[in-house]
C-alpha cells in the first residue's frame, strides 16, 4: 500500500477549506484517510499565519515513511 500526502477539500461552495492529509493512493480525494496533519485556508490573506497550519513532526515522519517505501 503506497501513501500520499495531499489535500482533502472541505467548506462551502466557492469558499474552500482544505485538510492536509495522509491517505492511501487508491482512496478518493475526500474519502478515507490515515491521518490529518494540517490545514490550508486559501480564503485568508497571504500574510496570515493561519493560512497554512501543519504539524511538522508528523509531516516529517510521513515523508520519511513514504520515501523509504519500495515502489510497487
Amino acid at each position: 500500500m503506497s501513501v500520499k500526502i495531499r489535500l482533502a477539500r472541505r467548506g462551502a461552495k466557492k469558499y474552500p477549506y482544505y485538510h492536509i492529509i495522509v491517505a492511501s493512493s487508491q482512496s478518493p480525494r475526500d474519502g478515507k484517510f490515515i491521518e490529518k496533519i494540517g490545514t490550508y485556508n486559501p480564503n485568508l490573506n497571504d500574510t496570515d499565519q493561519n493560512r497554512v497550519v501543519i504539524n511538522s513532526d508528523r509531516a516529517l515522519y510521513w515523508l520519511k515513511t513514504v520515501l523509504v517505501q519500495p515502489k510497487e
